[in-house]
C-alpha cells in the first residue's frame, strides 16, 4: 500500500527556487540600510523559556494567551515556546550578557517568527521579520531615526504608496490612570461589546480601541482618547516625534486608536500601512518600550524599536516579479576530453567573478544548447575537442544579435565582462 503524502503544515510554506530571487532582493536591501544606519546583528533561538513572554509581551495579550506554540521539555520539565516576537529575546539577550555596559547600542535580528493562528493572506503561522531595537537611547531622536531609517527602505525596495501611522500611549502611569475611564465607559456599553471585547474589558481595556470588528467601530469612536489623559511631559514628546518628521519630509496620520497589541510599549508607536493588502495591511510596527528592561529583571533602559512583515513586504512587490537570477555564462561540453576540460574553464570563470553553470548530464549538443539558452545565461561558453585541441573556447551571446567567437579563456573572460557592463 502507498504511503500517503506528507505535506507541510497549514500557515508554514516553502520558499521554492523560484521565489527566492525576491527574497534575496529584500534581505540585501534590509542588510544595506540596516548598515548605513550602523545597527549590528544579533542572532536570539528561536526556542525561549515560555516566561520570557509571559512577563515581557504580557500575559493577557493574544499573543501569550493563544498563539504561542509552547511545549514541556521532556528531558526536564521546562516550559518552552517558539518565539512569537522578536524584541523580548533581544532584551533578554542584552541583559543576559550585559551588552550595555560599554554604552547604547543600535542592534537588527532575522528570521522566523511562529504564531498559532488561522492562516490568511499576509498572516502565517510561521513568519519572518527583519527587526532593530536602539536600546539605551531615551530621547524623541532615536524613535525619528528608526522611522527615517524604514521610509528610506520602502525607497530602496521601491515600495510606494506605504502610509505612516502614529500615536502615543503616554506612560504606564498615565495609562493606568485611563485605563479605568476606559473599563467604565465600555462598561456603560457592555451589551454593544462582542465576547473577545467582553473578555479584554478588565484585563487588557486598551487593546479594545483596535478592535477590527466593524460592530464595534461606533462605540469605540466615541470611547475617551488617551491623547486627552496625557501629561505635557508626553505630550512635548510625541510633538518632538512630529516635528522631526515634518523636517525630513516624511508625510504621516495620527491615529488616536492606535495602541499596539504588547504590552510593554509607551509612548510612541507606529505602523506602516498599505491598503492593498486587505486587514492584514500593516507591513512594519513597533515603538518605545521603555519598561521592558525592569519587566525581564534589569534596571530601568529606555528601549525603540521595529520589526518588519518579510512576507507582506513581498506580497507588496509580487506584481513588479522576481529579480531574476543572471547567470553570466552557461558552460557547453560535449566529448570526453571537453567534460574535463569544460569544468576546469568554469572554475576559472567563477575565480573571475563570474555567475556560471557548468551543463551537467550529458546530452546532444543542440539539447545543451537548448538548456544554455533556457538558463538565462547570457553566453554560452562552448568547450569541444576542437577548443580542447587548441586550448580555447567558443563564446556565443545568447540575449543579443552578435557573432560567436574563438578566444582564449583569458580574453572570454574579458569578453564577458565588457558585455556585462
Amino acid at each position: 500500500m502507498k504511503s500517503k503524502q506528507i505535506q507541510a503544515i497549514r500557515g508554514m510554506n516553502d520558499i521554492l527556487p523560484d521565489e527566492s530571487p525576491l527574497w534575496e532582493f529584500v534581505e540585501d536591501g534590509v542588510r544595506e540600510v540596516f548598515r548605513q544606519y550602523g545597527y549590528r546583528n544579533i542572532r536570539t533561538p528561536i526556542v525561549e523559556f515560555t516566561e520570557l513572554f509571559v512577563r515581557g509581551v504580557g500575559e493577557a495579550t493574544d499573543i501569550v494567551e493563544k498563539e504561542m506554540y509552547s511545549f514541556v521539555d521532556s528531558m526536564n520539565g521546562d516550559k518552552l515556546s517558539l518565539r512569537p516576537e522578536g524584541t523580548a529575546p533581544v532584551v533578554r539577550a542584552a541583559l543576559e550578557h550585559n551588552l550595555l555596559h560599554n554604552g547604547p547600542q543600535r542592534l537588527w535580528y532575522s528570521g522566523p517568527l511562529f504564531r498559532h493562528e488561522r492562516p490568511q493572506k499576509g498572516r502565517y503561522r510561521q513568519y519572518h521579520t527583519f527587526g532593530v531595537e536602539a536600546l539605551g537611547y531615551s530621547g524623541p531622536d532615536i524613535d525619528l531615526e528608526l522611522l527615517q531609517l524604514a521610509d528610506r527602505l520602502w525607497r530602496i525596495l521601491g515600495i510606494e504608496g506605504v502610509q505612516l501611522q502614529i500615536n502615543t500611549i503616554g506612560s504606564a502611569e498615565e495609562r493606568r490612570a485611563f485605563r479605568a475611564q476606559l473599563i467604565d465607559y465600555f462598561e456603560r456599553h457592555l451589551a454593544a461589546l462582542d465576547e473577545d471585547a467582553r473578555r479584554r474589558l478588565h484585563a487588557n481595556p486598551l487593546r479594545l480601541l483596535d478592535s477590527k470588528n466593524p460592530a464595534l467601530q461606533l462605540v469605540i469612536n466615541a470611547a475617551p482618547r488617551l491623547m486627552d489623559a496625557l501629561g505635557s511631559e508626553s505630550r512635548a514628546n510625541f510633538e518632538a516625534v512630529q516635528a522631526g518628521l515634518r523636517e525630513a519630509g516624511i508625510a504621516y496620520t495620527v491615529n488616536p486608536r492606535l495602541v499596539r497589541g504588547l504590552d510593554y510599549y509607551n509612548l510612541t508607536v507606529f505602523e506602516w500601512v498599505d491598503d492593498r493588502l486587505g486587514a492584514q495591511n500593516a507591513i512594519c510596527s513597533g515603538g518605545r518600550y521603555d519598561g521592558l528592561f525592569e519587566q525581564l529583571g534589569g534596571k530601568a533602559t529606555p528601549g525603540c524599536g521595529f520589526g518588519i512583515g518579510v512576507e507582506r513586504v513581498l506580497l507588496l512587490l509580487k506584481d513588479t516579479g522576481s529579480p531574476a537570477v543572471v547567470l553570466d555564462a552557461y558552460v557547453v561540453r560535449h566529448g570526453e576530453t571537453a567534460e574535463r576540460f569544460g569544468g576546469r574553464v568554469a572554475e576559472i570563470l567563477r575565480d573571475a567573478g563570474l555567475a556560471v553553470v557548468a551543463h551537467c548530464g550529458g546530452g546532444s549538443f543542440k539539447t545543451q544548447m537548448k538548456k544554455a539558452d533556457a538558463s538565462g545565461a547570457r553566453f554560452a561558453v562552448i568547450v569541444g575537442d576542437d577548443e580542447v585541441n587548441a586550448g580555447n573556447v567558443s563564446v556565443k551571446p545568447l540575449r543579443e544579435d552578435a557573432q560567436q567567437v574563438r578566444a582564449s579563456i583569458a580574453e572570454a573572460v574579458e569578453l564577458i565582462k565588457v558585455r556585462d557592463s
